[in-house]
């Protein structure tokens, strides 16, 4: 088990910036790491990918350049940049431990084993 922690998440404007980050209750530097985020109804989706030894970062086109992902393997936290906030990034944002199929990119939510409780990310016009 890797119990995962999210915060940082709050009320921001639009156009605004804003930090959210995930901490490990083990560590976690072997773990292939992702964001999902879940917007009131809709299905939770793809946001960000980071691997292990923070050598390959992916993306989905609605964040591509205005989010980045990150991670410190010493404080075994993963970490979320959004800036350039806008309305439709307001959702709860979870972080998430891959657990199998993990050799490559993966975004399918059934490969990542370990969930947080979530964070929510409000963005107001």
């Amino acid at each position: 088990q890797v119990p995962l922690v999210e915060s940082g998440g709050r009320l921001v404007q639009a156009g605004g910036s804003l930090e959210i980050s995930c901490k490990a209750g083990r560590p976690s530097h072997n773990y292939v790491m992702a964001w999902f985020r879940q917007a009131p109804g809709k299905e939770r989706e793809f946001v960000a990918y980071i691997d292990a030894l923070v050598r390959n970062t992916v993306y989905s086109d609605s964040v591509k350049g205005r989010f980045t992902i990150s991670r410190d393997n010493g404080k075994d936290t993963l970490y979320l940049q959004m800036d350039n906030l806008k309305p439709e990034d307001t959702a709860v944002y979870f972080c998430a431990a891959c657990t199998r199929n993990c050799m490559e990119f993966t975004s399918v939510q059934s490969n990542y084993g370990y969930w947080g409780q979530g964070t929510q990310v409000t963005v107001s016009t």
